[in-house]
């Protein structure tokens, strides 16, 4: 199995203080997350910032998109994204619009199934629409209220669908490795990096568990 990715979720609405993060754990993530907030606060200027300071990462944007797919996915592509978040409840032709946007731009979509009811069902219509990767996020409201990405990752996990999967939702050190071994391609980690007192020895850590697995 391939190692797993780290995914660092930037969400601060500040421009220089998300570029700052992302130099200091560069060293130990593989893909920089442009948050919801964040990218609706600084725009598509932050993606160029990043693509060209940060040329060997991957690049996701976290657009959520609900509409209008290819329109609203295709001029952050061509930006420098590789990766564009669209919601699965959005239905099966924003989510192809996406797809198709993605491809344009030999990138590629990923499928946000936050709120979506039947997760195994939209996970198999998208992948056959040809996305590439599964989001399962566990939002920070289902957090507070006790929920885990665990169920979600073993159902979608169990389905062998040739696509990625990525998951968010309070990861930390102490649960980075169960999760990579329940079978996410990537692991999104938000605050128990950026909130910690050094963001970079955090990152290391967080690396070096995944890459023990």
């Amino acid at each position: 199995m391939a190692k797993a990715l780290i995914q660092m979720a930037l969400d601060s609405l500040d421009f220089d203080a998300t570029v700052g993060l992302a130099t200091l754990v560069a060293p130990y993530v593989d893909i920089f997350e442009i948050g919801t907030p964040c990218i609706k606060h600084n725009g598509i200027n932050l993606v160029r910032e990043l693509r060209e300071r940060f040329p060997d990462k991957l690049l996701l944007v976290d657009l959520k998109t609900m509409d209008a797919g290819e329109y609203e996915a295709t001029p952050f592509y061509a930006a420098g994204a590789d990766i564009v978040t669209v919601l699965g409840v959005s239905g099966l032709a924003t989510c192809q619009g996406v797809i198709k946007a993605a491809n344009a731009h030999g990138a590629e979509a990923q499928i946000d199934l936050i709120n979506v009811e039947d997760k195994v069902a939209c996970a198999k219509a998208t992948c056959e629409a040809g996305a590439q990767i599964m989001g399962i996020h566990t939002g920070l409201d289902a957090q507070a209220a006790g929920h885990t990405p665990f169920a979600d990752l073993n159902d979608i996990a169990a389905l062998g669908l040739p696509v990625r999967i990525s998951v968010a939702g309070g990861i930390k050190a102490s649960t980075v490795q169960d999760v990579v071994r329940a079978g996410a391609s990537i692991v999104v980690v938000g605050a128990a990096i950026y909130g910690a007192a050094s963001p970079a020895d955090a990152a290391r850590e967080i690396r070096e568990l995944v890459d023990a697995v």
